[in-house]
């Protein structure tokens, strides 16, 4: 790929003439990942990463390999590190489904303010993980430092750029080249989570319903079965390509996978000792896992 091309915020990878998946590289300000699709005479974008600076990089190659202007841009849910790049693509119609409009609108204004005031708090983190750093020289913990000195620079000018509009289940849109849907079947990894299906090239953009080689994140509102139901329903889909919300490009056995996984997490009796099965050994962020026991299994 042409070195103008290149983000070190993400990893750029063409599934099809017209539609890329940008997958986020470690210790940059995309944190999770995103992707664009040229439906001829219109071109979409499906998240907008963590930082500005991430999503900047995101548009301008985005318009330099499509040579044409971003249309519109699809929040698949209210998570920062799919949605607070949206500043990028203020001048455009943001779209999301209204509950992920409506989380965006009530959780990150305070979160984003205090934030902004400990920029101070900030520095003292990141220079303790660097004198941490010296001591024992973790790459992880390097990748770690590198992504926050990217947030302590996005802090200061991002502004929090919502949808402005919604849609309540679906929209579609046909292009002179393919056609494109959005949809959401409610609320699965967080209150509301939507896709991004490419029906003719048979590729869906899954957001964080779906995670490749790296542990899935569970938090409070999350639903595992309802996350099951909806994997379920979006597998009878004629799919061969998923692009997740975090992890490498996947297949339709990744949507398999997910629901083993979340299944297995279910089914666990013994939360004392648990332990990470062979399916999901070579998995990153193994201790997510144990996070995510605690989580569903509280007691």
């Amino acid at each position: 790929m042409n070195e103008d091309l290149n983000s070190k915020h993400f990893l750029l990878e063409k599934i099809k003439d017209g539609i890329y998946a940008a997958i986020s590289k470690p210790g940059g300000g995309a944190v999770g990942n995103a992707g664009f699709v040229d439906l001829g005479d219109v071109l979409i974008v499906f998240d907008t990463f963590n930082t500005q600076q991430a999503s900047k990089d995101l548009r301008d190659i985005a318009e330099r390999i499509t040579n044409q202007k971003v249309t519109f841009v699809i929040n698949s849910h209210w998570h920062g590190d799919h949605i607070r790049g949206n500043q990028t693509f203020k001048d455009l119609p943001i779209i999301s489904s209204e509950t992920t409009l409506a989380k965006m609108k009530e959780i990150h204004p305070p979160r984003i303010e205090k934030q902004k005031a400990d920029l101070e708090g900030l520095n003292q983190y990141i220079e303790s993980l660097e004198k941490q750093l010296d001591e024992d020289g973790d790459s992880k913990l390097q990748d770690q430092i590198s992504f926050l000195h990217e947030l302590k620079r996005s802090l200061p000018d991002l502004e929090l750029v919502l949808p402005n509009e919604t849609f309540l289940k679906e929209g579609t849109l046909t292009g002179t080249k393919r056609s494109a849907k959005w949809f959401t079947l409610g609320g699965g990894h967080s209150f509301c989570d939507s896709m991004l299906y490419i029906p003719e090239e048979k590729v869906i953009f899954m957001g964080d319903l779906v995670f490749v080689q790296c542990h899935p994140t569970f938090f409070d509102e999350t639903d595992p079965k309802k996350w099951m139901e909806i994997l379920q329903e979006v597998k009878a889909l004629d799919i061969e390509t998923v692009i997740p919300g975090h992890g490498p490009i996947g297949m339709k056995e990744d949507i398999d996978k997910m629901i083993d996984y979340i299944t297995h997490l279910l089914s666990i009796q013994d939360i004392e000792n648990a332990a990470i099965p062979p399916l999901f050994s070579d998995w990153s962020s193994s201790e997510v896992y144990f996070e995510n026991i605690k989580r569903i299994h509280p007691y």
